[in-house]
């Protein structure tokens, strides 16, 4: 028998975690409008960064550009995201918001603020600011494998 012991392995903790704690938002965007959380991560970079190409979605989000395509085409049928073409590359889109997208958008951010207030209100100050830091040092890390 092994002495490795998966509940204390990072990955599989970080896994667990995400899992656990995007249960409650991840039902509000899929109730409220029919999104799945590749198609809520899209929305979020448009509506944070402003229009971008699904090519920088993909670097920030950290996302297979597959799972993009599926999540910008579905964002188009429902309309909340609009292609538009770049007249020097027609091989390139550029992807904006629609009013509905923003809409969207406004609101799931406020959801997003207390889903999140809520999950930190067990922690103190200090390790609010530690668990931050620590995440977004890993998440910052640039020799992680993808």
């Amino acid at each position: 028998m092994s002495d490795f012991d998966l509940r204390n392995f990072l990955p599989y903790l970080l896994n667990q975690a995400a899992e656990k704690t995007s249960i409650g938002f991840s039902q509000i965007y899929k109730d409220r409008y029919r999104m799945l959380r590749t198609e809520w991560r899209v929305l979020f970079h448009l509506g944070r960064y402003g229009d971008m190409t699904a090519t920088r979605i993909g670097q920030l989000s950290k996302l297979h550009k597959t799972k993009i395509s599926r999540a910008v085409h579905a964002l188009v049928e429902k309309k909340f995201v609009a292609r538009l073409e770049v007249a020097e590359d027609r091989r390139a889109e550029i992807l904006t918001l629609l009013p509905r997208g923003q809409r969207a958008f406004d609101d799931l951010v406020g959801v997003a603020k207390q889903h999140n207030a809520d999950l930190m209100a067990n922690f103190s100050v200090g390790e609010k600011a530690l668990l931050i830091d620590c995440l977004q040092r890993l998440a910052a890390f640039e020799d992680l494998p993808d």
